[in-house]
């Protein structure tokens, strides 16, 4: 067999051009205890405190205990599978889960692996579980609404695109329901929508994607589940999972999100439950004392981000990459103008794009009460944080008034900044009355006589009641939902009795979008209630009003 000297030589001189001293040194530790989703691991002196650490199982962990000789970290899985002795090896980084338009339709466990049994996610797109929430100068004033499509929120708890609402009341009084009408009514909006479902039955998971998708919002929902048979470091992780997944919309995209946390009770307890094994100090009704932590970290990352800016400076050749994120910008808004505008400067000069993005991410997080304790720690931890919450009322509920808001708790601390003129003009006082009529109704029960002026705000006020009532998955237009209201504040539905409120509501939209187009028209494109278009509206209303036959 004969060499060749000169290929022999230039394969030598090529591992030699690409030989790399570098070692791959990875610092091993052992498990030394483990139970109930918590590793006690001793020789890992080096980790940092949320590290992704890997099991010799292949399971993955988080640090969260640094100790002189051991760290405590969270097993992200099975659990059962690790014992004592066990090898595990850091990873150098922080967890991060996978993001991106595929997302989009499925339903996954915190981690991103697929659960809805339609094969595995093809997206490369990944985001860190935490980030530092952007701070004031990232952000915007809310002012652009958010339509949940239920009229007595709408109207009196207004909730604008990258505002933080609590739903807060005792199990069984409504809360999913509210969320859910809220995503149904996302539909041909272009708000991106996730759902985390934390510590809930399985059943009931399945049942809620069942419902998005008989009601087509599944096309833009991404559901997050960490079933209550899953460990604790998993409902942990959750809502900042849905978080993240939510997050790629807003800061890539530059587009409007809505975050639903199905509910932050659950996630606290099992952070207590992690925390009281870690064997952390524990603090009132035994949670750590960092809970409120957890939860304010959670929810500052919703805002409206400043709108992203476009700006010549000078440094380079005129292109449209950005100088500081190193993306392409190429059919940004304004980019084009930019362009234009460095070509005429010279040479020298090139675009910068701020990387904000004037997406918004809108936060529904929900807490469940005891007893209609709001008092309780959770409760009054995560209303300090939120701008405003809907309380719904067990009373209510049961009289059959649902969504059964209590009107004089609820509020929202955006309020009319997030609401279109035409509703803030006619619900100005709605509120007020409403509370009002409460108030009398109580009173109204000790069977003392009253004047005929007290006697028409009872009625105004259970016509008002009736009016507000809804269906779940039965959406109001944000137009229908004003009309409906100035007839309520009106008195056209005065002498209407109240089993009848329904039909004529229904009776009189219908005659005002078919009779009377125009005036649907104007409301929508102005989106305010002038004092001539109320007039033609009110007159419309009497019309159909004379007609109308009990």
């Amino acid at each position: 067999m004969k060499f060749n000297v000169d290929e022999i030589t230039s394969v030598i001189e090529d591992e030699i051009r690409n030989y790399r001293s570098d070692v791959d040194v990875s610092e091993i530790g052992r498990v030394i205890a483990v139970g109930d989703g918590i590793a006690r691991i001793h020789g890992l002196r080096n980790a940092f405190a949320s590290e992704l650490i890997e099991f010799s199982n292949g399971q993955l962990g988080q640090v969260l205990n640094l100790e002189e000789n051991s760290v405590g970290a969270a097993i992200l899985g099975d659990y059962l599978g690790i014992k004592e002795g066990d090898e595990v090896k850091r990873t150098g980084r922080l967890l991060s889960i996978p993001v991106g338009e595929a997302m989009v339709g499925r339903v996954v466990d915190p981690l991103g692996r697929p659960l809805d049994g339609r094969g595995e996610i093809d997206t490369k797109a990944t985001r860190p579980l935490e980030i530092i929430a952007p701070g004031i100068a990232g952000r915007q004033p809310v002012k652009q609404p958010l339509q949940t499509g239920i009229k007595a929120i709408d109207s009196m708890i207004p909730i604008g695109r990258g505002q933080r609402e609590l739903i807060i009341g005792d199990r069984k009084t409504g809360k999913t329901a509210i969320a859910l009408d809220t995503i149904v009514n996302q539909k041909d909006s272009g708000v991106i929508c996730v759902y985390v479902a934390i510590g809930q039955k399985e059943s009931t998971v399945a049942t809620v994607v069942e419902l998005l998708r008989e009601h087509g919002a599944m096309d833009y929902t991404i559901v997050v589940t960490a079933s209550s048979s899953m460990p604790a470091p998993l409902q942990f992780i959750a809502p900042y999972a849905g978080c993240a997944m939510a997050e790629y919309f807003m800061y890539e995209k530059g587009g409007h999100t809505l975050c639903v946390y199905d509910d932050l009770s659950k996630q606290a307890a099992a952070y207590r439950q992690m925390s009281l094994l870690l064997r952390r100090p524990p603090g009132r009704e035994a949670y750590p004392g960092d809970v409120f932590y957890i939860h304010s970290r959670l929810l500052e990352r919703s805002c409206k981000l400043a709108e992203r800016r476009i700006v010549v400076k000078a440094g380079a050749p005129a292109d449209t990459r950005a100088g500081v994120d190193g993306k392409d910008y190429t059919g940004v808004p304004g980019v084009e103008e930019a362009k234009e505008a460095a070509k005429k400067l010279g040479d020298g000069h090139e675009i910068r794009v701020d990387p904000t993005s004037g997406g918004s991410l809108t936060a529904l997080p929900i807490i469940e009460t005891l007893e209609g304790e709001v008092s309780a720690y959770i409760p009054t931890n995560v209303i300090s944080i939120t701008d405003g919450q809907i309380y719904l009322e067990p009373d209510l509920f049961f009289a059959g008034v649902r969504p059964a808001v209590n009107v004089g708790i609820s509020v929202s601390r955006v309020g009319g900044n997030a609401q279109r003129k035409g509703m803030k003009k006619i619900s100005g006082s709605l509120r007020l009355d409403l509370a009002a009529f409460r108030e009398l109704e109580a009173f109204a029960q000790l069977g003392t006589d009253l004047d005929a002026a007290t006697q028409r705000q009872l009625d105004r006020g259970r016509v008002m009641v009736e009016l507000l009532k809804q269906p779940q998955f039965q959406p109001s237009n944000i137009n229908n939902q004003v009309i409906s209201i100035f007839a309520g504040t009106q008195g056209i539905l005065d002498e209407v009795p109240l089993d009848k409120v329904a039909d004529f509501e229904k009776g009189m939209l219908q005659h005002v979008n078919d009779h009377h187009p125009e005036l649907v028209t104007e409301l929508d494109e102005t989106g305010a209630l002038s004092d001539e278009l109320a007039e033609k509206l009110r007159k419309s209303l009497g019309e159909f009003r004379d007609r109308f036959s009990v």
